[in-house]
Protein backbone atom coordinates (compact mmCIF):
# COMPACT_ATOMS: atom_id res chain seq x y z
CA UNK A 1 0.00 0.00 0.00
CA UNK A 2 1.22 3.55 -0.94
CA UNK A 3 0.51 7.09 -1.32
CA UNK A 4 2.18 9.04 -3.46
CA UNK A 5 2.28 12.39 -2.71
CA UNK A 6 -0.92 13.01 -1.14
CA UNK A 7 -2.59 16.25 -0.53
CA UNK A 8 -6.35 16.70 1.04
CA UNK A 9 -7.40 20.16 1.77
CA UNK A 10 -10.42 21.16 3.07
CA UNK A 11 -11.49 24.85 1.71
CA UNK A 12 -8.08 26.58 2.79
CA UNK A 13 -6.61 24.23 5.70
CA UNK A 14 -4.34 21.29 4.45
CA UNK A 15 -5.34 18.04 6.60
CA UNK A 16 -2.72 15.99 5.02
CA UNK A 17 -0.07 17.94 3.23
CA UNK A 18 1.89 15.78 1.00
CA UNK A 19 2.27 12.59 2.51
CA UNK A 20 3.93 9.87 0.91
CA UNK A 21 4.05 6.40 2.80
CA UNK A 22 4.41 2.78 1.69
CA UNK A 23 3.07 0.34 3.95
CA UNK A 24 4.32 -3.28 3.84
CA UNK A 25 2.61 -6.25 3.34
CA UNK A 26 1.65 -8.28 6.34
CA UNK A 27 2.87 -5.32 8.58
CA UNK A 28 1.43 -3.96 11.66
CA UNK A 29 1.54 -0.14 10.62
CA UNK A 30 0.58 2.51 13.86
CA UNK A 31 -0.05 6.38 12.20
CA UNK A 32 0.44 8.42 15.86
CA UNK A 33 -0.44 11.76 16.28
CA UNK A 34 -2.19 14.48 18.32
CA UNK A 35 -6.19 15.51 17.08
CA UNK A 36 -6.00 17.29 14.06
CA UNK A 37 -2.62 16.18 12.69
CA UNK A 38 -4.14 14.09 9.70
CA UNK A 39 -3.58 10.45 10.41
CA UNK A 40 -7.88 9.72 10.38
CA UNK A 41 -8.25 11.75 7.18
CA UNK A 42 -5.26 9.80 5.11
CA UNK A 43 -6.85 6.69 6.74
CA UNK A 44 -10.29 7.74 5.13
CA UNK A 45 -8.80 8.12 2.22
CA UNK A 46 -7.37 4.64 1.76
CA UNK A 47 -10.82 3.56 2.30
CA UNK A 48 -12.26 5.42 0.05
CA UNK A 49 -14.30 7.54 2.52
CA UNK A 50 -12.39 10.96 1.28
CA UNK A 51 -11.39 11.84 -1.90
CA UNK A 52 -7.64 13.15 -2.02
CA UNK A 53 -7.01 16.61 -3.40
CA UNK A 54 -4.00 15.46 -4.84
CA UNK A 55 -1.75 12.71 -5.34
CA UNK A 56 -2.08 8.66 -5.95
CA UNK A 57 -3.46 5.81 -3.48
CA UNK A 58 -1.96 2.57 -4.62
CA UNK A 59 -2.97 -1.00 -3.04
CA UNK A 60 -1.62 -3.60 -3.95
CA UNK A 61 0.10 -1.99 -7.08
CA UNK A 62 -3.33 -0.88 -8.29
CA UNK A 63 -4.40 2.58 -8.66
CA UNK A 64 -8.09 3.12 -6.18
CA UNK A 65 -7.59 7.02 -5.65
CA UNK A 66 -10.65 7.30 -7.38
CA UNK A 67 -12.38 3.91 -6.42
CA UNK A 68 -15.35 4.09 -3.86
CA UNK A 69 -14.62 1.80 -1.04
CA UNK A 70 -17.26 -1.32 -1.99
CA UNK A 71 -14.33 -1.97 -4.74
CA UNK A 72 -11.45 -1.43 -2.79
CA UNK A 73 -10.22 -4.70 -1.18
CA UNK A 74 -10.11 -3.25 2.28
CA UNK A 75 -12.00 -3.10 5.30
CA UNK A 76 -12.55 -0.77 8.56
CA UNK A 77 -13.27 -1.02 12.83
CA UNK A 78 -14.19 2.05 13.10
CA UNK A 79 -14.13 3.57 17.29
CA UNK A 80 -18.18 2.77 17.80
CA UNK A 81 -17.74 -0.88 16.29
CA UNK A 82 -21.07 -0.26 14.20
CA UNK A 83 -22.47 -3.47 15.14
CA UNK A 84 -25.92 -4.58 13.80
CA UNK A 85 -28.29 -4.65 17.10
CA UNK A 86 -30.59 -6.74 15.98
CA UNK A 87 -28.37 -9.85 14.64
CA UNK A 88 -26.47 -11.92 16.94
CA UNK A 89 -22.49 -12.59 17.20
CA UNK A 90 -23.04 -15.26 14.88
CA UNK A 91 -24.73 -12.93 11.74
CA UNK A 92 -22.73 -9.96 12.50
CA UNK A 93 -19.60 -11.81 11.71
CA UNK A 94 -21.34 -13.46 8.60
CA UNK A 95 -23.13 -10.19 7.08
CA UNK A 96 -20.20 -9.60 4.64
CA UNK A 97 -20.41 -13.37 3.42
CA UNK A 98 -24.39 -13.77 2.82
CA UNK A 99 -23.77 -10.22 1.11
CA UNK A 100 -21.25 -11.52 -1.09
CA UNK A 101 -23.58 -15.07 -1.83
CA UNK A 102 -20.84 -17.17 0.19
CA UNK A 103 -22.56 -20.49 -0.08
CA UNK A 104 -23.78 -21.60 4.09
CA UNK A 105 -21.20 -24.22 4.97
CA UNK A 106 -18.27 -21.90 3.71
CA UNK A 107 -19.93 -19.27 6.43
CA UNK A 108 -20.58 -21.76 9.10
CA UNK A 109 -16.67 -22.77 8.85
CA UNK A 110 -15.28 -18.97 8.18
CA UNK A 111 -17.25 -17.45 10.56
CA UNK A 112 -16.37 -20.72 13.38
CA UNK A 113 -12.40 -19.50 12.41
CA UNK A 114 -12.82 -16.25 13.10
CA UNK A 115 -14.56 -16.43 16.46
CA UNK A 116 -11.88 -19.23 17.59
CA UNK A 117 -9.59 -16.69 16.34
CA UNK A 118 -11.08 -13.79 18.51
CA UNK A 119 -11.81 -16.28 21.40
CA UNK A 120 -15.75 -15.67 21.21
CA UNK A 121 -16.87 -19.14 19.93
CA UNK A 122 -19.44 -19.48 22.85
CA UNK A 123 -21.38 -16.36 22.30
CA UNK A 124 -22.24 -16.91 18.76
CA UNK A 125 -26.04 -16.84 19.34
CA UNK A 126 -25.84 -13.65 22.14
CA UNK A 127 -27.42 -10.54 20.57
CA UNK A 128 -24.55 -7.56 20.20
CA UNK A 129 -26.34 -5.25 22.57
CA UNK A 130 -25.45 -8.21 25.57
CA UNK A 131 -21.68 -7.62 25.33
CA UNK A 132 -19.15 -5.79 26.78
CA UNK A 133 -17.06 -3.18 25.19
CA UNK A 134 -13.96 -5.81 24.92
CA UNK A 135 -16.61 -8.27 23.45
CA UNK A 136 -17.98 -6.10 20.85
CA UNK A 137 -14.39 -5.07 20.15
CA UNK A 138 -13.63 -8.22 18.99
CA UNK A 139 -16.37 -9.14 17.10
CA UNK A 140 -16.33 -5.63 14.70
CA UNK A 141 -12.75 -7.28 14.06
CA UNK A 142 -13.99 -10.92 13.03
CA UNK A 143 -16.57 -9.43 11.10
CA UNK A 144 -13.97 -6.98 9.20
CA UNK A 145 -11.33 -9.76 8.91
CA UNK A 146 -14.05 -12.76 7.23
CA UNK A 147 -13.50 -11.47 4.41
CA UNK A 148 -9.89 -11.63 4.16
CA UNK A 149 -9.31 -7.96 2.95
CA UNK A 150 -5.59 -7.10 1.82
CA UNK A 151 -5.72 -4.45 4.36
CA UNK A 152 -7.33 -3.31 7.90
CA UNK A 153 -7.85 -0.31 8.58
CA UNK A 154 -8.16 0.26 12.51
CA UNK A 155 -9.61 4.37 13.59
CA UNK A 156 -9.18 4.18 17.60
CA UNK A 157 -10.81 1.29 18.28
CA UNK A 158 -9.90 0.87 21.81
CA UNK A 159 -10.83 4.60 22.59
CA UNK A 160 -14.02 3.49 24.27
CA UNK A 161 -12.43 0.67 26.75
CA UNK A 162 -10.64 1.72 30.06
CA UNK A 163 -7.03 1.42 31.10
CA UNK A 164 -7.00 -2.20 31.94
CA UNK A 165 -8.70 -3.78 29.02
CA UNK A 166 -7.04 -1.80 26.24
CA UNK A 167 -3.62 -2.97 27.45
CA UNK A 168 -5.62 -6.49 27.11
CA UNK A 169 -6.62 -6.06 23.98
CA UNK A 170 -3.42 -4.47 22.86
CA UNK A 171 -1.63 -7.79 23.11
CA UNK A 172 -4.56 -9.84 21.89
CA UNK A 173 -5.02 -7.31 18.79
CA UNK A 174 -0.88 -7.54 17.94
CA UNK A 175 -1.85 -11.75 18.29
CA UNK A 176 -4.58 -11.91 16.09
CA UNK A 177 -2.45 -9.93 13.07
CA UNK A 178 0.27 -12.18 13.61
CA UNK A 179 -1.67 -15.56 13.13
CA UNK A 180 -3.99 -14.18 10.02
CA UNK A 181 -0.90 -11.97 8.35
CA UNK A 182 -2.76 -9.33 7.01
CA UNK A 183 -1.60 -5.75 6.95
CA UNK A 184 -3.15 -3.74 9.45
CA UNK A 185 -2.93 0.06 9.77
CA UNK A 186 -3.75 1.50 12.88
CA UNK A 187 -4.44 5.14 13.87
CA UNK A 188 -4.10 6.30 17.59
CA UNK A 189 -3.19 9.37 19.49
CA UNK A 190 -2.14 6.66 22.60
CA UNK A 191 1.68 6.25 21.79
CA UNK A 192 1.68 3.19 24.73
CA UNK A 193 -0.90 1.69 21.76
CA UNK A 194 1.42 2.09 18.65
CA UNK A 195 4.51 1.20 20.82
CA UNK A 196 3.16 -2.22 21.50
CA UNK A 197 1.78 -3.10 18.85
CA UNK A 198 3.34 -1.98 15.69
CA UNK A 199 6.27 -3.05 13.54
CA UNK A 200 6.76 0.48 12.62
CA UNK A 201 5.14 4.00 13.40
CA UNK A 202 4.80 7.10 11.49
CA UNK A 203 4.23 10.51 13.95
CA UNK A 204 2.21 12.72 12.22
CA UNK A 205 1.93 16.58 12.92
CA UNK A 206 -0.05 19.28 10.61
CA UNK A 207 -0.42 17.16 7.90
CA UNK A 208 3.15 15.36 7.50
CA UNK A 209 5.14 13.06 9.01
CA UNK A 210 7.86 14.41 11.14
CA UNK A 211 9.44 10.81 12.18
CA UNK A 212 8.99 7.29 11.27
CA UNK A 213 10.67 3.91 12.21
CA UNK A 214 10.21 1.06 14.45
CA UNK A 215 9.27 1.65 17.83
CA UNK A 216 12.36 1.84 19.33
CA UNK A 217 14.24 3.71 16.63
CA UNK A 218 11.50 6.31 16.67
CA UNK A 219 11.65 6.44 20.82
CA UNK A 220 15.24 6.72 20.56
CA UNK A 221 16.71 8.71 18.15
CA UNK A 222 13.38 10.99 17.17
CA UNK A 223 13.80 13.10 14.29
CA UNK A 224 12.39 16.58 15.51
CA UNK A 225 11.68 18.07 18.58
CA UNK A 226 7.46 17.11 18.35
CA UNK A 227 8.47 13.64 18.12
CA UNK A 228 10.58 14.04 20.89
CA UNK A 229 7.95 15.89 22.94
CA UNK A 230 5.06 13.63 22.04
CA UNK A 231 6.21 10.35 21.92
CA UNK A 232 7.02 9.40 25.95
CA UNK A 233 9.09 12.69 27.13
CA UNK A 234 12.13 14.00 26.97
CA UNK A 235 14.61 16.31 28.78
CA UNK A 236 15.43 18.90 25.85
CA UNK A 237 18.03 21.19 26.70
CA UNK A 238 18.96 24.55 24.40
CA UNK A 239 22.42 24.63 23.08
CA UNK A 240 25.11 25.66 20.60
CA UNK A 241 27.27 23.01 18.61
CA UNK A 242 30.40 23.98 19.94
CA UNK A 243 32.44 21.15 17.80
CA UNK A 244 31.78 18.51 15.51
CA UNK A 245 33.55 15.25 13.71
CA UNK A 246 33.17 11.86 12.87
CA UNK A 247 32.65 10.57 16.22
CA UNK A 248 31.12 12.88 18.44
CA UNK A 249 29.48 16.33 18.55
CA UNK A 250 30.10 18.45 21.53
CA UNK A 251 26.62 21.29 22.29
CA UNK A 252 27.62 23.93 24.74
CA UNK A 253 24.51 24.96 27.01
CA UNK A 254 23.59 27.60 29.51
CA UNK A 255 25.49 27.47 32.46
CA UNK A 256 28.98 26.42 30.65
CA UNK A 257 28.09 23.16 30.68
CA UNK A 258 28.97 20.94 27.55
CA UNK A 259 26.90 17.69 26.17
CA UNK A 260 28.49 15.07 24.30
CA UNK A 261 26.65 13.40 21.37
CA UNK A 262 27.29 10.10 19.18
CA UNK A 263 27.38 12.13 15.29
CA UNK A 264 25.87 9.40 14.44
CA UNK A 265 22.38 10.36 15.80
CA UNK A 266 22.89 14.24 14.62
CA UNK A 267 19.98 14.94 12.35
CA UNK A 268 20.51 17.03 8.97
CA UNK A 269 20.74 20.43 10.41
CA UNK A 270 20.94 22.47 7.02
CA UNK A 271 23.86 24.26 8.34
CA UNK A 272 22.15 25.67 11.49
CA UNK A 273 24.14 25.48 14.75
CA UNK A 274 21.50 26.08 17.26
CA UNK A 275 20.24 23.05 18.38
CA UNK A 276 18.23 21.33 21.42
CA UNK A 277 20.61 18.08 23.05
CA UNK A 278 17.84 15.62 24.76
CA UNK A 279 17.64 12.78 27.19
CA UNK A 280 14.91 10.28 28.23
CA UNK A 281 14.11 10.79 31.69
CA UNK A 282 15.01 6.51 32.34
CA UNK A 283 18.40 6.71 30.32
CA UNK A 284 19.58 9.16 33.63
CA UNK A 285 21.12 7.77 37.07
CA UNK A 286 20.50 9.82 40.00
CA UNK A 287 23.22 10.20 43.00
CA UNK A 288 23.06 12.08 46.03
CA UNK A 289 25.90 14.51 46.23
CA UNK A 290 28.65 15.76 44.26
CA UNK A 291 30.00 12.54 42.36
CA UNK A 292 32.36 11.78 39.46
CA UNK A 293 31.27 11.81 35.77
CA UNK A 294 31.65 8.18 34.63
CA UNK A 295 34.12 7.81 31.14
CA UNK A 296 31.67 8.09 28.31
CA UNK A 297 28.83 9.69 30.27
CA UNK A 298 27.39 13.42 30.64
CA UNK A 299 26.27 14.73 33.48
CA UNK A 300 24.25 17.54 35.22
CA UNK A 301 24.30 18.98 38.93
CA UNK A 302 21.24 20.02 40.79
CA UNK A 303 18.76 20.08 43.72
CA UNK A 304 15.44 17.84 43.87
CA UNK A 305 12.28 20.02 43.68
CA UNK A 306 9.92 17.27 43.94
CA UNK A 307 10.69 13.28 44.54
CA UNK A 308 7.89 10.96 44.01
CA UNK A 309 6.83 7.63 43.95
CA UNK A 310 5.13 5.58 41.40
CA UNK A 311 5.16 2.15 42.94
CA UNK A 312 7.17 1.08 39.97
CA UNK A 313 9.84 3.80 40.71
CA UNK A 314 10.40 6.95 41.97
CA UNK A 315 10.33 10.23 39.48
CA UNK A 316 12.11 12.91 40.34
CA UNK A 317 12.82 16.42 39.27
CA UNK A 318 15.02 18.44 39.35
CA UNK A 319 16.30 21.98 39.18
CA UNK A 320 19.83 21.69 37.32
CA UNK A 321 22.65 24.23 37.57
CA UNK A 322 21.74 25.07 33.71
CA UNK A 323 18.62 26.46 34.81
CA UNK A 324 15.92 23.62 33.27
CA UNK A 325 14.27 21.35 35.47
CA UNK A 326 15.09 17.77 34.32
CA UNK A 327 12.83 14.90 35.20
CA UNK A 328 14.04 11.50 35.95
CA UNK A 329 12.72 8.06 36.34
CA UNK A 330 14.05 5.65 38.49
CA UNK A 331 13.15 2.12 38.97
CA UNK A 332 12.71 0.36 42.29
CA UNK A 333 15.32 -2.41 42.46
CA UNK A 334 15.51 -1.73 46.44
CA UNK A 335 19.34 -0.55 46.44
CA UNK A 336 19.55 2.72 47.66
CA UNK A 337 17.76 5.00 49.29
CA UNK A 338 15.78 7.30 46.90
CA UNK A 339 16.90 10.96 47.40
CA UNK A 340 14.90 13.37 49.25
CA UNK A 341 13.15 16.27 48.21
CA UNK A 342 15.94 19.69 48.58
CA UNK A 343 18.72 17.28 48.46
CA UNK A 344 21.45 18.19 46.15
CA UNK A 345 22.33 15.25 43.72
CA UNK A 346 24.38 14.68 40.08
CA UNK A 347 22.42 13.44 37.14
CA UNK A 348 24.58 11.03 34.75
CA UNK A 349 24.02 9.14 31.76
CA UNK A 350 25.50 7.20 28.49
CA UNK A 351 26.96 10.06 25.81
CA UNK A 352 24.99 6.97 23.70
CA UNK A 353 21.87 8.11 25.04
CA UNK A 354 21.89 11.70 23.88
CA UNK A 355 20.02 12.96 20.74
CA UNK A 356 20.21 16.10 19.04
CA UNK A 357 16.90 17.29 17.37
CA UNK A 358 16.44 20.42 15.13
CA UNK A 359 14.56 23.47 17.75
CA UNK A 360 10.69 24.26 16.31
CA UNK A 361 10.76 27.99 15.41
CA UNK A 362 9.19 29.79 18.48
CA UNK A 363 6.15 31.02 16.85
CA UNK A 364 5.09 27.59 16.32
CA UNK A 365 5.38 26.74 19.94
CA UNK A 366 3.86 29.67 21.15
CA UNK A 367 0.45 28.50 18.87
CA UNK A 368 0.64 25.00 19.84
CA UNK A 369 0.65 26.19 23.47
CA UNK A 370 -2.17 28.97 23.23
CA UNK A 371 -3.96 26.67 20.89
CA UNK A 372 -4.05 23.78 23.74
Amino acid sequence: MEFVHVTKAFNDVKAVDDLNLRINDGEFFSLLGPSGCGKTTSLRMLGGFEEPTMGTILLGGQDVTNLPPYRRDVNTVFQSYALFPHLNVFENVAFGLRRSKVEKSEIRRRVGEMLELVDLPHLEKRQSAQLSGGQQQRVALARALVNQPKILLLDEPMSALDAKLRRQMQIELKRIQGQVGITFLYVTHDQEEAMTMSNRIAVMWRGRIEGMGTPKEVYDSPATEFVASFLGASNLLAGTIDSSDAARTVVAVAGGARMVVPSERVPDLGGAREVKVGVRPEKIEIATGTVETPANHNSLAGRVRVSSFTGVGNQYIVETTVGVDVTVYAQNIGQQSAPRSGEEVTLTWPVEHTFIVKPMPQAVVLEETEGE
